[in-house]
């Protein structure tokens, strides 16, 4: 995908154009979405099948209804039981077909719509960190949901689409058999409903996109609000947001309800125009059927063919409505899916476990915008089993560097390198397993606290689990709780305090035994006195292992190795800590500071 393409796509995530469904009907992107249907092309046939069955029992049964009454009128016993047979027959068809069609096609849209959210899942979980930090996650989850609902509705009845075009030529057909005036009395309304439908499609298509654009503005603004709802309370701000919100929801009531009125206004113009061919139907074939010219059978056959042919009309218009809402939907999903995999490996990439567990940037100049870098011509490296720890202001590129050494990012110049390999060329599994990360704010999901020390080493035995727990302290408290290590934590675990979890985030780096670790202010939302307690889990979690560490306590990393000192995105010094504070310059500083103007960072003592 080129440069253009990708930023395209990112505007139109975070924008409200990037939501108008109704753009040009794309025959690509059709043909796409139904060459999802290949897989299951056996329970697309059987629908197709079961569709085109009971059409032929619609078309059957009022000719089989018009042929019983005039041989009752006639009394013809034969010719009566034969069109009765006829009539149960079809009836008992359609009935079959009437379960079977739908179920069919809905069975078969639930499994592409599984196949696609499974195929949306895989993908988004791989797309570079770059992207998603472009994307409007309101947006995104606009076409995770939204976008699929509309698939899903549009691939339930999209098999009927084929039955509808072959009814209305069938009926169309009876028609001219039963009687050639009346049939092209009703025939003639045809360019009356594609005059109408040209005069109302434009209407239409701006009632639907300010619709969707409202919908999505009210989302968006709920899902906000829902999610600094701490922020939100802690400034009581909840009257005022709720007067915006307000606002927004209006706006997409009054857009829902003018959309609303104006896809059903269709429906009413095609009953009067059935109507009003039904009461010709009736003058003209009431005249007729007296003098003899048109048998009583007949006419009624006539007026049932002409309430049947109506029906597809209708239908195919909302179906050619919800087609190009479908196209446009699936547009914007496949758009997702060809976000372009920029964090790939070769296939004979190397494993991480055969390497020394070194890093090294050499010459790295990293920007999250390229043209804004946060990194400037960075050059160091960590030698296997060494401590070293980053140190420096707010915005001084201390996450960017370890966000580049676990491959989250790539850098637009330079390279990042370990044990040696540049890690573009190194397997992301094996980057995974053998790079342990630590957070500030650990996420910890829903489950037990079992199985969230074990989340990335899923062969860890209950032993394992606990060992770990013990080591960096954390098995105390989990012990205190009701179900301990079989507790069921809430979303993000906020049923423990933020030094709960991140000794869990301790316990579940320690599991996984990585050779290179790294910590990214750790130890940041700890009390004294629990940093205190793991002091000596922290240096049984280092012994043996490469650590990069960001503290928040500069007294705490005295004992590392070696401490890097970075300012707006620079090295401007490098040394153990009795060498930086023997110089007068920013290391000294920080250490000498109130703590109000800088992130007081450092290391845990191994």
């Amino acid at each position: 995908m080129t440069a253009a393409r990708t930023s395209a796509l990112r505007a139109s995530l975070g924008t409200p154009e990037g939501d108008d469904i109704f753009g040009a009907f794309d025959t690509r992107v059709a043909r796409r979405l139904f060459g999802l249907a290949r897989p299951h092309w056996r329970t697309l046939a059987a629908a197709q099948t079961a569709a085109l069955l009971s059409v032929a029992s619609q078309l059957a049964i009022p000719l089989a209804i018009g042929r019983v009454l005039d041989s009752a009128v006639t009394r013809s016993p034969d010719w009566l039981v034969f069109w009765l047979v006829l009539f149960a027959a079809a009836a008992f068809n359609f009935v079959v077909m009437l379960f079977l069609e739908p179920w069919l096609s809905q069975r078969l849209a639930q499994r592409l719509i599984n196949s696609l959210r499974r195929d949306m899942f895989i993908h988004l979980q791989r797309v570079s960190l770059s992207f998603l930090d472009r994307t409007h996650v309101g947006r995104m989850m606009a076409r995770l949901q939204g976008d699929v609902g509309t698939l899903q509705e549009f691939l339930e009845g999209t098999t009927g689409v084929l039955g509808d075009f072959v009814s209305l030529i069938g009926v169309a057909v009876m028609l001219l058999v039963l009687d050639l005036k009346l049939a092209l009395v009703t025939l003639a309304t045809l360019p009356v409903i594609v005059v109408l439908r040209a005069i109302w499609l434009p209407h239409s298509q701006r009632a639907f996109r300010r619709a969707r654009d409202a919908s999505s503005a009210a989302n968006s603004a709920l899902a906000e609000n829902i999610n600094g709802v701490r922020t939100v309370q802690g400034a009581r701000r909840e009257a005022v947001n709720l007067a915006l919100y307000r606002e927004k929801a209006l706006a997409n009531f009054r857009a829902q309800t003018h959309a609303t009125g104006v896809a059903q206004i269709m429906t009413p113009m095609v009953d009067f125009l059935t109507g009003s061919v039904l009461a010709l139907v009736f003058v003209l074939g009431g005249a007729a059927a007296p003098g003899g010219q048109m048998q009583v059978g007949v006419l009624l056959a006539f007026v049932l063919y002409v309430q049947r042919f109506f029906e597809p009309v209708r239908t195919l218009s909302m179906q050619y409505t919800q087609a190009q809402k479908a196209v446009a939907a699936a547009h914007r999903v496949f758009e997702l899916l060809d976000v372009p995999l920029t964090l790939q490996a070769p296939t004979d990439a190397p494993k991480l476990e055969t390497l020394e567990p070194s890093v090294e940037f050499r010459n790295v100049t990293f920007g999250y915008q390229p043209q804004r870098p946060v990194l400037h011509d960075i050059s160091f490296t960590v030698k296997p089993r060494e401590v070293v720890a980053l140190v420096g202001p707010t915005g001084s590129g201390k996450s960017s560097i370890i966000s580049l050494a676990r491959r989250f990012y790539d850098p637009q110049a330079g390279q990042v390198l370990v044990g040696g390999r540049d890690v573009r060329s190194c397997s992301l599994e094996s980057l995974g397993r053998g790079i342990g990360m630590v957070l500030q704010d650990p996420f910890l999901f829903t489950g037990t606290i079992e199985e969230n020390i074990r989340y990335n080493t899923s062969g860890a035995t209950r032993q394992d689990v606990v060992a770990a727990a013990r080591a960096v302290r954390a098995h105390e408290f989990i012990e205190r709780l009701p179900q301990g290590y079989a507790t069921l934590l809430g979303q993000r675990g906020r049923n423990l305090s933020m030094g709960q979890r991140q000794l869990v985030s301790f316990a579940r780096a320690l599991v996984a035994d990585p050779r290179i670790l790294i910590l990214d202010e750790a130890t940041a939302n700890i009390d004294s006195f629990t940093e205190l307690a793991i002091q000596e889990a922290l240096r049984t979690l280092f012994a043996g292992r490469t650590c990069i560490v960001i503290a928040h306590r500069l007294a705490t990393i005295r004992n590392a190795d070696r401490i890097i000192v970075l300012s707006q995105g620079r090295i401007v010094e490098q040394g153990s800590h009795d060498e930086l504070m023997a110089r007068e310059g920013l290391y000294r500083r920080l250490q000498r500071s109130s703590h109000a103007s800088f992130d007081d960072v450092g290391a845990p003592a191994p």
